[in-house]
């Protein structure tokens, strides 16, 4: 896994809405430095980083992050209350055709 990925798993889920502007650009600089296309094992580590909301947006830029894998990071449905982003993805990839 690239150092930039292991970074940006070391410093867990994204903040909530209520972090430092600082905390939110310092992750969002974190996810644009990673090259792309991500690997498996990086994306199935960066799905792990989602937290419950937004993030003012960089919760869409580490999904779209994730999907450059070329596989899907969840190929089966998620349970019932799982968190919503990895129903996101999961979804896409139905969606994509890429899982039936």
């Amino acid at each position: 896994m690239r150092p930039e990925v292991q970074a940006f798993v070391a410093d867990g889920p994204l903040p909530d809405w209520n972090a430092s502007e600082e905390e939110i650009g310092k992750r969002d600089q974190q996810l644009r430095a990673i090259a792309k296309p991500v690997t498996g094992a990086e994306a199935q580590a960066l799905a792990s980083c989602f937290s419950l909301d937004d993030c003012y947006g960089v919760a869409w830029t580490l999904l779209y992050l994730i999907e450059t894998d070329p596989n899907p990071v969840l190929v089966s449905k998620p349970a019932p209350g799982a968190n919503e982003w990895h129903q996101r993805l999961y979804d896409r990839a139905v969606f994509g055709g890429l899982i039936p």
